[in-house]
């Protein structure tokens, strides 16, 4: 198949795609993908398509029938190569879409490159009509003015930017050359940002004793506003991070922490993949119950090793384990659904908070129980082996072959390198719901952490049991503890706080629920148009926490020896 892209009215945001390919049926299925690897949901990006035909060898049109919301089925009995052409809108710019103004053209090519099933094994080339002033960043092979993907998995695995304002720079590691490519508003602090990624990518590629490819592409998305979002893929990444001005100021923690953990994907789901997803299949859900292992044990190894470097010190790296502890026990949500279950069900609802207190987090669970995985191999094993030997058998033995791994495979693995069962950690903590509190003390004080918890010194929080999202303008109910104050008091989701025992809120709620400590608090909230009053009860306990993490002051040997080499 080949495919050429020409973008000849950049300000309407659509894209020209052209596709030819040889047909050897007397019917071809043109198929859309519905849904991108790297995100466990629906897209349907075929609802992106307009103005879609299809020619003959002759140039003939031939009549496309559609058959499901993205499947086009074409009668190709009396010819032998078809031509598809189509325009597919591009207006959202995040790390897994496709965007096009007159500054760039960037694409996800499985958002919006239409295939014939029958070829999927067969290469992919592809060619651009753009102006001459533009660069390319891309993992794409190169012959001329020609690109390529050796089969189609490879090409949807490449995204791509033409701009005229890309920077970049390169470093090697390990005998694979790395691409650093920034497109937007930003100033990169190069030597910073080379002198750091050498670092977390020595220590990934030591751990592992290989990378799997001999070319590798960070490319960033730099926006003037707010976001954060990366994706991976096996010869790059791409991450989309704001605003420009704070990159490489206050935001610089999370341009590390984003990068290490889509670097680590390059093993951990590009190549140890979920036997439910080898191959991926982009016609439907791709169900499986180990988002745990893709995208927890991740975040865990991105925070971990981005320590083990030394570009994170002991602080920074807690600062990121208490976001993952705080996430865990503010959600209820993990007494009533496991994170298998959560990772089989990303396919409803994975990326919005959906019905309160139903599920929990594949990244946040996950990252928790592999770093209980981690400490207990270490325990079992007087401390000369980890979860990064687990990874690593597993690369060498299904991921570099190939081979989809299952979760008896993995619970096999861990088994083999510990020495001993891991039946508790599966049954009790990833397909059930026993708290976790208990473990992470036992697994933070092998190492000589403390795990410290206080009530949250917000009084809406630690007195009466809610969260909001306050603004100056609205103070909105986004978190209820159940059987706490404000839920015995009637409080529901999305209610607007406009007053405190009639003294009205403008940003300052928890001053006057202070001010009023010792009376009766009655809320008025504003709720579908209608104001509503409740009596928060008097209850002698405290509800929502917070959680830190500090070294012990006296550790043993023991602990000492087990945080060196844990952080090491």
């Amino acid at each position: 198949m080949h495919y050429h892209f020409s973008i000849p009215e950049a300000q309407t945001q659509y894209i020209n795609i052209a596709v030819e390919m040889t047909t050897a049926e007397a019917q071809t299925t043109l198929q859309f993908p519905t849904w991108r690897p790297g995100r466990y949901e629906l897209g349907n990006f075929a609802k992106n398509v307009r103005y879609f035909k299809v020619t003959d060898a002759e140039g003939k049109e031939i009549v496309a029938k559609k058959t499901s919301h993205s499947v086009w089925t074409v009668d190709t009995a009396n010819t032998d190569k078809i031509t598809v052409k189509y325009q597919y809108y591009a207006a959202e710019l995040n790390a897994g879409s496709t965007f096009l103004d007159k500054t760039q053209l960037y694409v996800n090519p499985v958002n919006c490159c239409v295939y014939n099933p029958s070829l999927m094994e067969e290469k992919c080339t592809v060619t651009f009509e753009v102006p001459e002033t533009w660069q390319l960043a891309s993992s794409f092979d190169k012959e001329g003015d020609v690109y390529s993907a050796k089969d189609v998995h490879e090409l949807m695995d490449t995204p791509f930017i033409w701009s005229p304002n890309l920077q970049m720079q390169t470093y090697e590691m390990g005998g694979t050359l790395f691409y650093v490519w920034f497109n937007g508003e930003v100033k990169p602090q190069w030597d910073k940002i080379i002198k750091d990624f050498k670092a977390f990518t020595e220590k990934q590629i030591e751990k592992f004793t290989e990378f799997p490819v001999k070319e590798y592409h960070f490319i960033f998305q730099i926006t003037p506003y707010k976001l954060y979002h990366g994706v991976e893929h096996q010869k790059s990444t791409v991450i989309a991070l704001g605003p420009s001005y704070a990159v490489f100021e206050e935001l610089y923690t999370e341009f590390l922490g984003v990068s290490s953990h889509e670097l680590y994907h390059t093993w951990n789901v590009k190549a140890i993949r979920p036997i439910e997803m080898m191959p991926y299949d982009y016609t439907k859900e791709n169900y499986s119950p180990m988002g745990y292992l893709c995208e927890g044990v991740t975040t865990y190894m991105g925070d971990l090793f981005l320590m083990k470097s030394g570009v994170f010190d002991m602080e920074q790296y807690f600062k990121e384990m208490r976001t993952q502890l705080q996430r865990h026990f503010d959600n209820p949500g993990r007494f009533n659904h496991s994170v298998a279950e959560s990772s089989f069900d990303t396919w409803l609802d994975g990326y919005v908070p959906g019905a309160p207190g139903r599920k929990v987090s594949i990244y946040v669970e996950g990252c928790l129980m592999a770093f209980v995985t981690d400490v207990m191999i270490r325990r079992h094993t007087d401390n000369k082996r980890g979860l990064d030997e687990v990874m690593r058998q597993l690369y060498f033995n299904y991921g570099a072959k190939g081979i989809g791994v299952s979760e008896a495979d993995y619970k096999a693995m861990i088994e083999n390198v510990a020495g001993v069962s891991f039946d508790w950690l599966f049954e009790e903590y990833l397909h059930g719901t026993k708290g976790y509190e208990a473990i992470l003390y036992d697994c933070f004080e092998y190492l000589g952490i403390e795990m410290l918890h206080e009530p949250s010194k917000k009084y809406s929080e630690g007195r009466l049991g809610f969260k909001v999202l306050e603004s100056a303008t609205s103070c909105v109910l986004k978190a209820i503890y159940p059987g706490g104050p404000a839920d015995m008091a009637g409080a529901m989701l999305e209610d607007n706080v406009v007053a405190v025992n009639n003294c009205k809120v403008n940003g300052d709620l928890d001053k006057w629920l202070n001010y009023f400590d010792d009376d009766i608090k009655v809320l008025t909230v504003e709720r579908k148009g209608q104001l509503v009053e409740l009596t928060m009860p008097e209850v002698q306990r405290y509800f929502y926490s917070t959680y830190d993490l500090k070294l012990t002051e006296n550790p043993d040997k023991n602990q000492r020896f087990a945080l060196d080499a844990w952080s090491k």
